[in-house]
């Protein structure tokens, strides 16, 4: 059967709220005014040191290794323990993982977020058993759109013929590194015209994704 793995931000749940509201208690504990809700939805996908990275420079905060780390502390701590409270699952990714559970395919995330957070966050919604595998950014060396992430997970559930499913470049990037064909969720926090990305199949529902997986099935 195919091994299926999932980013999870913009992917399989909507979590741009807790970030941005994550991001507004770092800014307002240092003094900083808050940055607007589209602004740090645009800034998430390629991990939390990039994500302060651009709340850094959007805030004129002359980078410096000791305030990023500081900051960088600052945010998990302050959205570890609220990483819940406003994030959703995109409709119908429940019963959409639990078909394909059922049809006997494995299946694993690959995200940029933390592996803990990422862990904790899937625990909270009870997905955590749909998942063979969790590969987050701070679980290698390297994070995505580096390839080793995405093929570690394939590694990791046996090998099998694989698909990708993710909503950002940096999900289309990594497929496409990896050699993986890719199917774009097109609700997430893409910014580029789904035309423009490289990928095998698109949706804009997951009622949609266990028709597409059989159709794909080797």
């Amino acid at each position: 059967m195919t091994a299926i793995i999932f980013d999870l931000d913009g992917t399989l749940i909507d979590s741009a709220p807790d970030i941005h509201a994550a991001v507004a208690r770092v800014l307002a504990r240092e003094g900083l005014l808050p940055l607007t809700f589209p602004t740090v939805r645009g800034f998430i996908g390629n991990g939390v040191p990039v994500l302060i990275d651009r709340v850094m420079a959007a805030r004129d905060i002359r980078p410096d290794p000791v305030m990023r780390d500081h900051l960088i502390a600052r945010f998990l701590e302050e959205y570890g323990p609220a990483s819940t409270d406003l994030t959703a699952l995109y409709p119908n990714v429940r019963p959409a993982l639990q078909s394909l559970q059922d049809a006997g395919h494995q299946m694993g995330i690959c995200t940029n977020k933390p592996e803990g957070p990422a862990r904790s966050i899937l625990a909270a919604f009870g997905l955590l058993p749909f998942f063979g595998v969790v590969i987050g950014g701070d679980s290698l060396g390297v994070r995505k759109p580096h390839p080793e992430p995405l093929t570690t997970a394939l590694a990791m559930l046996g090998g099998a013929p694989a698909l990708f499913v993710g909503d950002s470049e940096v999900d289309a990037e990594t497929a496409l590194a990896a050699g993986i064909p890719f199917a774009l969720f097109t609700e997430g926090y893409r910014k580029t015209a789904v035309a423009d990305l490289p990928h095998l199949h698109a949706f804009s529902d997951f009622a949609a994704l266990p028709a597409l997986v059989q159709k794909i099935t080797p």
